[in-house]
């Protein structure tokens, strides 16, 4: 996803993480995973790449996630169902977009 994105870094983005997600290429899978957040779960980053004839989209996004709120987040993340994996710690990430 890196490759495709512009811009740079965000000055200041407290509680930030980035998660790697498969999207099916379906109609409402972009509402299903944007109702089942919170509203204080700011989006600071989103990036959909399709994969040509695959049956799923990948999504790269970036959420304000306060640190109390982790667990919430991940069950949330476990409900929707889809594919999902952090790249916070990515080298990548944390050289370009951090």
């Amino acid at each position: 996803h890196v490759r495709y994105l512009c811009g740079g870094r965000a000055a200041s983005l407290p509680d930030e993480v980035i998660y790697r997600f498969e999207f099916p290429e379906r109609p409402g899978a972009l509402l299903q995973f944007l109702t089942s957040l919170r509203p204080e779960w700011n989006i600071s980053l989103f990036h959909y790449r399709s994969c040509g004839a695959s049956d799923v989209g990948e999504v790269l996004v970036g959420l304000q996630v306060p640190e109390a709120q982790r667990t919430a987040f991940i069950a949330s993340l476990d409900e929707i169902g889809y594919k999902y994996a952090c790249e916070s710690d990515n080298a990548v990430y944390k050289l370009f977009l951090r």
